[in-house]
This record gives structure tokens, C-alpha cells and sequence, in this order.
């Protein structure tokens, strides 16, 4: 029986730019580094950055992404820091409650929800 998710790994392009991304503007703490490699957490989340210089930086049409959970105090807030970043918008929110979907600097699409 599985009791958990281990840790979500991301192929990247540029590895300093991506843990720049997660963890400056998504303030992600840096646990680990390597040459081709680093994981950063959140509570509940590791989450593994990986070079891979042949992935293909675009997005993808389909629906598929991974969600962060942001205090609904703090949601603007991210949502202006994203912004801010430059950090380009993926789509529409079409759901219940605020979100903010987003691309990382690799494509990967995301989202950030209010917490209730």
C-alpha cells in the first residue's frame, strides 16, 4: 500500500535557473545540490530538479501540472510576486476559488491555489 509521494522530479534545461526560480520566487528551501541536480522542499514536498539539456522548453496543450497551496492571506501577494517575476501566465482560472496558473522557466505548467 502506498503511504505517500516520495518527491516530484522536473526535467530542466538550465539548472541554476530553475532552482533561482523555485527558490526565489516560489521560496522553496534548497536541501541539496549536485552537478545535474537539486532538490528543493516545501513542507509535504521534495521536489527534484533534474538536467536534461535535450527537453523541449514548451509548454504542453493538455491540463496536466502540479499545484501549490498558498494561504489565502498570502495569496495576492504570490500572485503579484509572480508577476512581478515576469513569470508567464498559462491560463484562465476556470475552477472554484482564486488560482493562478503559471509556467516555470522549462514549461512546466503550475498553478497556485487560496487556501479556504
Amino acid at each position: 500500500m502506498l503511504s505517500g509521494l516520495n518527491h516530484l522530479t522536473l526535467a530542466v534545461t538550465d539548472l541554476n535557473r530553475s532552482v533561482n526560480f523555485y527558490h526565489q520566487v516560489l521560496h522553496l528551501q534548497i536541501d541539496a545540490t549536485w552537478d545535474n541536480g537539486a532538490y528543493l522542499s516545501l513542507p509535504g514536498l521534495w521536489l527534484c530538479l533534474s538536467l536534461d539539456p535535450s527537453r523541449q522548453s514548451e509548454p504542453a496543450a493538455e491540463y496536466t501540472h502540479y499545484a501549490f497551496t498558498a494561504a489565502a492571506s498570502d495569496f495576492p501577494a504570490l500572485v503579484a510576486r509572480l508577476r512581478a517575476a515576469k513569470v508567464q501566465e498559462w491560463r484562465d482560472n476556470r475552477s472554484e476559488g482564486a488560482s493562478f496558473y503559471f509556467l516555470d522557466p522549462d514549461g512546466h505548467s503550475s498553478k497556485c491555489t487560496s487556501a479556504i
